[in-house]
């Protein structure tokens, strides 16, 4: 009885050390997948267990990564998101994110040649940059949305950028007596000073001078200033469309106001940091000569 008393603690001793051994990692502390990945979360939200970030999701996150303890890169509290992909080798950082939930916190690491080749898809890794180091992971979940959720919160944001954009312009004409009538596109061009003549076709070249401006009255930009007209292809997409539209309206040596509504001139993005996303634009021009 205490022979075999004796022998079954044996056994499960030797089980259990070759369990023990089986978990450990070069990373004390972390996990390690069946694909391989090492990853350790920092925070579980027990709250949201039931919604766990799949493939094809949004996910809005705090984001860092380091190379072995060196930060490289960071993004938090300002909207970075990403989608959650196939992965792209086993245990990526797609596979972390598939297992966490919103207010989770995971770290999670990786060979650097695996991460610059195959996730970054650089051609040669940095000099810095040693095959075998480690990079860390570290992410934060803020908020997961199906790809739906995504579309119509985005396609809510631009329609209400939309209207408050087009509620800018009207104010604007209306507090400075402008009645002109837009043209189907929403184009509104005021004549300051008439000439009698034929207007530029599509294709042909023509030489403007023009000062742009803000609603504000800020001026971006200025062929006036700097001494010398601009020319372009009428029609052939080089400038904004209400540009091709509106000079296109002229005759030779004529000049005129531009009220460009924002679809019309940089859209959503704007342009170069001084013409910001949705803005509205006048263009005060003079068309010089076309050929």
């Amino acid at each position: 009885m205490g022979k075999h008393f004796i022998s079954v603690a044996l056994t499960l001793a030797v089980v259990a050390l070759s369990v023990a051994s089986c978990e450990k990692t070069p990373y004390p502390g972390y996990r390690k997948s069946d694909n391989g990945l090492y990853y350790k979360f920092l925070t579980e939200n027990a709250e949201n267990a039931d919604r766990v970030a799949q493939e094809g999701d949004v996910v809005f996150m705090d984001f860092a990564y380091y190379l072995d303890d060196s930060l490289l890169f960071e993004r938090h509290h300002d909207g970075f998101n990403d989608r959650v992909r196939p992965s792209v080798f086993k245990g990526d950082l797609y596979e972390g994110l598939s297992m966490m939930h919103e207010g989770d916190s995971l770290s999670m690491i990786m060979r650097a040649d695996s991460v610059f080749y195959k996730l970054f898809g650089v051609q040669q890794l940095p000099a810095y940059v040693k095959p075998e180091s480690a990079v860390r992971f570290e992410v934060k979940m803020n908020e997961i949305l199906s790809q739906e959720e995504y579309e119509a919160r985005e396609n809510a944001k631009k329609e209400a950028l939309d209207q408050e954009a087009d509620g800018k312009l009207a104010q604007y004409l209306q507090e400075n007596g402008i009645t002109a009538q837009p043209t189907e596109s929403g184009l509104i061009y005021v004549c300051t000073k008439t000439k009698k003549g034929l207007k530029p076709q599509a294709g042909q070249r023509v030489k403007v001078h023009y000062t742009g401006k803000l609603l504000d009255g800020t001026v971006f930009d200025s062929s006036v200033e700097r001494g010398e007209p601009f020319e372009f292809a009428l029609g052939a997409g080089q400038v904004i469309k209400g540009w091709d539209e509106g000079i296109a309206l002229m005759s030779k040596g004529e000049k005129g106001i531009l009220y460009i509504p924002y679809d019309l001139a940089y859209g959503q993005m704007g342009a170069g940091g001084v013409i910001p996303p949705y803005a509205n634009l006048i263009f005060e021009v003079e068309l010089i000569d076309f050929e």
